[in-house]
């Protein structure tokens, strides 16, 4: 079953309902990775929601491409209403969040200082008042230094001298763990509203074009001290895959996969 055409409800062999499921949510659609997402949701079928500050800019990232594909609203995200956000998420099988603090010294250290965090709870709390029939998929873009408590992942002492200097110093560092933490203990496991995967690339990178990478369930290299490489491409592929495909879904809900660049 392919969610971006339609998800069944089955009773024995008689198909009760069929539900339209193309729509997907992106937070974060104007930046580097994000846009890179939308254009691979399109490719598949899906139609794409998005509030971004500046849809002219969204079009410029995306060069040609057909609108009818996609509704745009220009706004800031965290600046709607409850009522707004709830509308704005209604009707979609799945939201992304590509979301992240721009590298200059006021996206680091100004406000939203827990713009990634803020807006997965918002978006939860939009996605439990959902009446899809079926959990709405909620897939994150992390980071592999955020830590994956169900595995009980561990740091080496100068990892943990390190990662404890950047919470200090890098705030961005913390609202991605606040956001990884909240879908870990305040989305539950059977949630009958939302499933979650939370996607870690490690030093990430542009690429022209998707190539081989592979998963793990947790780092396999440091990363701070021995890190891989992530293209962001591959990043909004594997994004992709979870919200189109039950298989991949069903193997990476309520995990975070770390991807890799395959050498």
């Amino acid at each position: 079953m392919h969610p971006a055409n339609r998800n069944e409800i089955l009773i024995g062999e008689h198909v009760l309902l069929k539900i339209e499921m193309s729509k997907v949510f992106i937070a974060g659609a104007t930046g580097q990775t994000g846009h890179l997402l939308m254009q691979q949701l399109i490719k598949r079928g899906h139609h794409v929601v998005t509030v971004v500050r500046s849809a002219s800019r969204l079009r410029e990232m995306l060069g040609e491409f057909d609108e009818t594909t996609c509704t745009i609203t220009e706004a800031s995200l965290l600046d709607l209403t409850d009522e707004h956000l709830t509308a704005q998420v209604d009707g979609c099988h799945a939201i992304a969040s590509c979301l992240g603090h721009n590298l200059t010294l006021k996206g680091m250290f100004g406000q939203p200082r827990r713009l990634v965090t803020d807006a997965a709870q918002r978006l939860c709390k939009a996605a439990s008042k959902s009446s899809a029939p079926m959990p709405i998929r909620f897939v994150l873009m992390s980071s592999s230094g955020v830590s994956n408590h169900h595995l009980n992942e561990t740091h080496s002492f100068a990892e943990r001298c390190a990662f404890g200097l950047l919470r200090v110093l890098v705030p961005p560092h913390v609202d991605n763990e606040q956001a990884a933490e909240y879908l870990q203990t305040q989305i539950k496991e059977g949630d009958a509203a939302i499933e979650w995967s939370i996607i870690r690339p490690d030093s990430l990178h542009d690429a022209n074009e998707v190539t081989e990478y592979d998963l793990h369930p947790s780092p396999i290299r440091s990363p701070l001290f021995d890190s891989g490489k992530s293209s962001r491409i591959n990043v909004a592929h594997h994004m992709a895959e979870l919200i189109s495909d039950d298989e991949t879904w069903n193997r990476w809900k309520g995990k975070m996969p770390v991807l890799y660049n395959r050498d």
